[in-house]
């Protein structure tokens, strides 16, 4: 995009209107209160679980960790075959053509962090080297990180052309572009950021990276949303959205489904277009899964950890 045509996307219009801090609190405070009936939260649960990204991103991952990751989600309740296999897994560029061969034919995708995850603090050429290695080894998905210094400094012609060719490095793996909205202080800062990674190419944005806090919010998430619907009543684009961080139930993932639904639409429920990227969440939603089915509360030991 030519730096007029990123000026004219900052400039007041529908896309950069102020937004109304007490009125999206209040909106996104109303999805908390619609009731969801048995049949309908049994569903509501297995398409959260379809959503949900399972993530391992620490100091001691292993193959074997990995491999382990990788079996729970693609049967994430052995004792119940109708429970559907996550989106995705989620990996360090170096562990990515484990999982690759851990996920081959599940039609479980293989995601990576890359970018200098978390901090985003490394040379550009050294970002896109990362992101070409994790693609050409088999990742499906890219989570990249904004360099949100250079975003809060008001150099927005920079973070474009860096998520640009970050897009360009992934080659036909799907690019999610992590705003880390526990850092841009505003609500109109993350309409802004959401805004500059659509255009510039992002396949799907995300709140956080799941190290800062706070992480994703239902105010933060409904801004996205409401980005998103604005971007494609613009231009026919359709982009995906990906809360992360701090979404632990069942209730709560629920809640955003409900927010997607009554924003977006019904289209946007699918995991092409929304995930969960909340790895802690996943034994919720099969406990809570299994009460509705059996009647009977499951203690979180009945589900392994990873």
């Amino acid at each position: 995009m030519p730096a007029t045509t990123l000026s004219s996307l900052l400039t007041p219009g529908a896309q950069n209107r102020p937004i109304d801090k007490i009125g999206a609190e209040e909106r996104a405070s109303k999805f908390t209160k619609r009731s969801i009936k048995k049949e309908a939260k049994v569903q509501g649960i297995k398409l959260a679980i379809s959503m949900t990204d399972l993530t391992t991103l620490e100091g001691k991952d292993s193959p074997g960790k990995v491999q382990q990751l990788c079996r729970k989600g693609i049967t994430p309740d052995p004792q119940d075959p109708s429970v559907p296999s996550v989106a995705a897994i989620c990996v360090y560029p170096r562990l990515v053509p484990v999982a690759v061969k851990a996920l081959d034919g599940s039609g479980v995708h293989v995601a990576s962090v890359a970018t200098a995850f978390p901090s985003g603090q490394l040379d550009l050429e050294e970002r896109l080297k990362e992101v070409r290695q994790a693609a050409e080894d088999g990742a499906d998905e890219i989570d990249m990180v904004i360099s949100r210094g250079a975003f809060l400094a008001g150099e927005y012609q920079l973070v474009f052309d860096e998520i640009a060719a970050i897009k360009e490095a992934c080659g036909d793996a799907h690019l999610k572009v992590i705003l880390e909205t526990g850092e841009l202080e505003t609500y109109d800062n993350v309409c802004r950021a959401s805004h500059i990674a659509m255009h510039a190419g992002a396949d799907f944005i995300k709140t956080s990276t799941g190290k800062v806090s706070p992480a994703a919010t239902m105010p933060v998430t409904l801004v996205m949303l409401e980005a998103i619907r604005d971007f494609h009543r613009e231009t026919g684009k359709i982009i995906g959205m990906k809360p992360a961080g701090g979404i632990r139930t069942s209730k709560q993932a629920l809640h955003y489904l409900v927010m997607v639904k009554e924003t977006l639409g019904d289209r946007w429920l699918t995991p092409d277009l929304f995930r969960f990227g909340a790895s802690s969440l996943l034994n919720d939603l099969l406990m809570q899964l299994r009460k509705q089915t059996t009647g009977v509360y499951q203690s979180p030991e009945d589900f392994s950890k990873d």
